[in-house]
């Protein structure tokens, strides 16, 4: 039987995705109500997944465990959204629309924000940890990656690079460092624990696969950026216009708009490239970044 076609899968996943994520977020009937209806306003309903995509993509290269899987894309994306909520904040990018809808300091208040954020990332821990399907020492490995990804060497220390940069004229390198942890530890992290949750890996496999996340990740930001400065906020669910706006640098304000579409275009290339080894079975992998470079939001 054929695959199904590029966009069906994705539906697929997101729908399976959504109610994964119902499945292990607390109830907002529990007490405290307010938090956890806030964290289930903030996660549900909304978004690209392309996080949750990747690890189910990554997944099927390596015959990953559907219950593996749903404990993997749910974690990544809970880590995700709290870096949303936390990022929207007033201390950080003080911003009122995501995903289309007021965000969660909006909608209820900054101390509701600030623990629905931290209680994301615990229960993203939590779902993961708890999965009886991946062998302890495996799923020990995964957890720790998780936490590299998330932490100081990763997301948290990209975003603090983020931060000190407004205003400052950083070189291309220094920029594409900061994105490299901010977006692309993420991005590789969900790759690489979609294809955990299969098998172990062999060292030219986690070779591969990073290369391909590396290329993804500076793709996604040169792309956040274009839209940002081309796209208005409808569309894209969020602020347009916020970088420039704030004096952020930006691929775009560096390289220039056309170069920064070249740069992307290069970027799906090298993406396609790193999954040479794996043949045809990496097809939803090559899709995923051929979407990542060609989306409109």
């Amino acid at each position: 039987m054929s695959a199904p076609a590029f966009a069906d899968w994705t539906r697929q996943v997101q729908h399976d995705v959504e109610g994964a994520l119902d499945a292990f977020l607390p109830a907002a009937t529990q007490v405290p109500h307010k938090l956890h209806e806030a964290m289930r306003y903030t996660t549900l309903g909304g978004g690209k997944r392309v996080r949750p995509l990747l690890a189910y993509a990554a997944g099927a290269l390596f015959d990953a465990d559907p219950a593996a899987l749903a404990r993997v894309a749910s974690a990544v994306e809970m880590i995700h959204v709290y870096s949303l909520v936390h990022d929207d904040m007033p201390c950080m990018d003080d911003d009122a629309l995501r995903r289309g809808k007021p965000t969660v300091h909006v909608a209820y208040d900054e101390a509701t924000a600030l623990l629905v954020g931290d209680t994301l990332q615990a229960q993203a821990f939590t779902v993961l940890a708890e999965c009886a399907t991946v062998p302890p020492a495996r799923l020990l490995t995964m957890v720790r990656l998780l936490a590299q990804a998330a932490g100081s060497n990763g997301m948290c220390g990209g975003q603090a690079i983020d931060l000190d940069s407004v205003g400052l004229a950083l070189t291309r390198d220094e920029l594409e460092r900061m994105h490299q942890l901010k977006t692309g530890a993420m991005l590789r992290v969900s790759v690489l624990l979609g294809a955990l949750a299969g098998r172990d890996l062999t060292p030219l496999e986690v070779e591969a696969l990073n290369a391909y996340s590396a290329a993804i990740g500076l793709a996604f930001q040169v792309v956040d950026d274009v839209l940002d400065a081309t796209a208005d906020s409808a569309t894209l669910g969020k602020t347009a216009g916020k970088d420039a706006a704030d004096n952020k640098p930006t691929y775009v304000s560096i390289l220039g708009l056309a170069p920064s579409r070249d740069l992307a275009e290069q970027l799906r290339r090298d993406a396609h490239d790193a999954l040479a080894p794996f043949g045809e079975q990496a097809q939803r992998l090559r899709e995923l970044a051929d979407l990542i470079v060609q989306r409109k939001a």
